[in-house]
Order: structure tokens, then sequence, then C-alpha cells
């Protein structure tokens, strides 16, 4: 854990989602979330929440969010920036909360570093444990095939060491970067989306879906301005909704995103 609080010390999240792939990302996770969150005011768990992209633009639609996180500088970041009903650093394997009863969770990016599928089962059913009935999930996964498209697409395939570590990656979603790529990411796990899918039910809820997040829409090119033009990205995020849940096409996407009612 100290090595992926001291990766994200040194990446700023926000400004990973500010453009390029990770725009993209934002933005359909935004129009997933939207599609079942209740009207506000909706009390909402951000678990994982960093320095709190996501919780701040959930608060400033009207709901009422508290953020988690297991960094303390990004919690103090958050607390910073104000917004929310409470911040505070904590484990989303024993959440430090009573039964709050809340709306709706969001665990979109504690899967990623919870590399025992144990662990990812305990944070799944802390989740559950805060909602109320019928309380909503939206739960993210790293795409066991992440590290293979993003290498051959950026072309770093063949500089050292990236072969073993994409193999790996393929071979059982164990993602180590012992050799420090500047573009490998962290200690992590990859997972494929029907083993997403499992974990959430084995953890108790009902499955909505699980939704490829970008989709095939990351090749595109231009992504910064289709991102930044409305028309072009209202365009790109109707086709991305077309094929979201597509079998076909639902592994070409960097991310996934799990949506089920406790």
């Amino acid at each position: 854990m100290d090595e992926i609080t001291a990766y994200y010390a040194r990446h700023s999240e926000e400004g990973r989602l500010e453009s390029g792939c990770g725009a993209l990302e934002f933005a359909r996770t935004q129009e997933l979330v939207l599609r079942y969150l209740p009207p506000p005011p909706a009390t909402v768990v951000d678990i994982g929440g960093g320095t709190g992209a996501y919780s701040r633009w959930l608060a400033g639609l009207g709901h009422r969010v508290h953020l988690l996180d297991l960094a303390e500088p990004q919690v103090r970041e958050a607390r910073r920036r104000g917004g929310l009903r409470s911040s505070i650093v904590g484990d989303a394997r024993a959440l430090p909360y009573g039964e709050i009863q809340a709306d709706a969770a969001l665990l979109l990016g504690p899967l990623y570093h919870l590399t025992a599928r144990g662990a990812r089962m305990r944070a799944l059913a802390e989740a559950r444990r805060i909602l109320r009935p019928g309380g909503l999930l939206f739960a993210a996964a790293i795409s066991r095939y992440a590290s293979l498209l993003d290498a051959l697409a950026a072309g770093w395939i063949d500089e050292p060491g990236s072969l073993a570590m994409v193999e790996r990656d393929l071979r059982d979603g164990q993602h180590r970067n012992e050799g420090g790529h500047p573009q490998g990411f962290t200690t992590a796990y990859f997972h494929r989306a029907g083993e997403l899918a499992a974990e959430v039910r084995e953890a108790g809820f009902h499955l909505i879906a699980v939704s490829a997040v970008e989709g095939p829409g990351w090749v595109a090119r231009q992504l910064d301005l289709r991102c930044r033009d409305e028309r072009l990205k209202h365009q790109l995020l109707g086709l991305l909704r077309r094929v979201e849940e597509a079998p076909e096409l639902i592994g070409m996407s960097l991310h996934y995103l799990a949506t089920a009612r406790a």
C-alpha cells in the first residue's frame, strides 16, 4: 500500500481525468452513474475517492457526499477544497461508518489495488453493509487487457521489461511494475468483465450491468478535441452507449463499471 499511495502522490488523478483517455473515462463514468442514481439529495459514499473529483461533482448536483481514502494527503486536499459532508482517512476493507444507510456507494479505485480476491470481497461486503436495501453500487475495475492495448497503441511494448509485464497481466491479472516503467502504473489487479460480475454477485448484490467505460472510444483520433467540443463529445458518447455491453467489444475498454443494487 505504501507503493500505491506514493504513486498517487506523484501522479495527479484529477489531472489525468482532465484530458485524453482520462477525460473520456470521467465523462462516461458520470453518464453511467447518473443513469441510476436517484435525484438529489441522495447520500453517497465515495470509497477511495482521492482528492474528490467525483465527490465534488456529485455534491455540486446537490447530493450529500462522504469521501474516504487510504492516503492522508489526498483526504487533506479534499477537505481543503470543501463542499463534502465528510472527508476521512480509511480502508475500503473496514469502513469506519456505522449503518448509515447510504443511497449509493462508489468504488472507483479500490478494486484496482486489492490484488487478493478475498480483499476485494471484503471491500464489496463493506460497501453492501453501508447501503440501504436497494441502494446502488458503482464499482470500477481495470480491464485484463488494458496494458496490452495501451502498450501496442502507445508503442512501448518493445521497451525493456514491458513484454514480461504485459504477459503476466494477461496470464493472471496481477500487474507489477517491478522495473518502474513510466507507463506501467503501480501494483494492481486487472479484471475480466465476467470476473467482476461474479465478484459483485457473490458479495450479495443484484447485478444490473457491467459496462465498458471507454469502450473502443479511447482509440479515436483527436480525443482531446472530441472531449472538449460538446457536439463531438455528444456524438462519441452516443456511439459508446450503443456498444457498452456488446460482448464482442467490451474487452477493448480500459475500464469496466459494475452497477448493482444491495
